[in-house]
Order: C-alpha cells, then structure tokens, then sequence
C-alpha cells in the first residue's frame, strides 16, 4: 500500500469507529410524524418512496390524497395495479383549490379525508400513512390543525409512521414532528415555460 492508501485508510476507520459508538446509542424504535414542505419540488415523491420501501418489504401502509383529484398518476395508477393488498390509496380531493373554486366543497372533502385519514392512522396493521397535500387543507383551514395535532399526540399507534406533505406546514405541526424536510426551491422548468411532465411530476 501506498503511504497515501494508508493515510486514507486509517482516517476511515477513525470514522467508523466514532460512527459505531453513536449507532451504539441509538436504540429506540418509534413510529414517526414526518413532514415534508417547502417551495421545491419533490415532496410528494419522497414521501411516495417511502410508501414503495413498506411496500418492498411487504408491511401495510395506506395513502389518503387531499387535494389531487381525478388525474392519473404513476403512483396511484401502480399501487391500484399492483399493490392494492399492500397499499390502501384514497383520492379524496377534486382538484387544486383554483381549479374546484367551491370552498365549501373543498371543505367538505378535505373532513372526509381527514375522517378516512384517522380511520387508516388507527388501524394498527398500517404500518405507514401518507396523507399527500394535507399541509394545503391545512393552510386553506378545511381541516383544524388543532385536531389534527391532537390526534397525532393522542391517537396515532406508538409504531406507526405518519408522513404528511405540501408546502407551507403550519408551525404547531412542524413542533410535533420528529423529522421535517424543507424542499427548497433553486430552479425549476415551469419557470422556463417547462410544463409538468410525465414521469417527473406524475
């Protein structure tokens, strides 16, 4: 070996050493409330990545979809497919709220999301729940962030994973979660005249 190879070496295995002795205290397993936000792109797809790992390693999960309404996705259209015993998938939205323009409406979807939500969170057989685009019900006030806190603190099994996305999470929900991911945006197509494409954005 080189002198090189050998200083690279030890300073690897300096590393693994330090990085051994801080695995060796993390021992604790919980379900998670995971939040994804931001202005950038990729919210949902991480969150639907996570739903193919429960779904590779064959656990329950569910996804309850509060805003996009009838358009095919990829996802939905895999899941429904393929994967249905697997993954329950619940579109409970009509739309964006600029396409629907009924808030009423939008309100009275977005309770029945989230009474279908609640009713997935509780059924511990899930081992995961994504619940895509909560954080816009959220913002517009169709659902309470007060309930929807509580229940989280409350209700939701110790074991099971609770990923909600959209942009602007509200802060009394980024307080309860043990994992936020902020999307930042640096530079996106649409801005460029790029509209969404298949296989990137659906």
């Amino acid at each position: 070996m080189s002198e090189d190879t050998d200083r690279h070496a030890m300073k690897m295995a300096k590393k693994k050493a330090a990085r051994d002795k801080i695995m060796a205290t993390k021992t604790d397993k919980k379900g998670l409330i995971i939040v994804h936000t931001g202005k950038g792109k990729g919210k949902s797809s991480a969150a639907f990545g996570m739903i193919f790992r429960c779904i590779a390693h064959d656990m329950k999960c569910a996804v309850v979809q509060f805003i996009k309404g009838g358009m095919s996705t990829g996802e939905r259209d895999l899941i429904l497919g393929k994967f249905s015993e697997t993954c329950a998938f619940h579109t409970m939205g009509e739309g964006f709220t600029w396409e629907t323009q009924d808030k009423s409406r939008d309100t009275e979807m977005a309770q029945a999301a989230w009474e279908k939500a609640k009713e997935l969170i509780r059924d511990p057989a899930n081992t995961m729940v994504l619940l895509d685009e909560i954080n816009i019900a959220l913002r517009y006030d169709y659902v309470d962030i007060n309930d929807v806190v509580t229940f989280l603190v409350e209700e939701k099994p110790e074991m099971t994973h609770v990923v909600l996305t959209g942009r602007n999470a509200k802060d009394d929900l980024i307080e309860i979660a043990d994992l936020v991911t902020e999307m930042e945006l640096v530079k996106h197509p649409f801005r460029s005249g790029v509209k969404a494409q298949i296989g990137v954005e659906f």
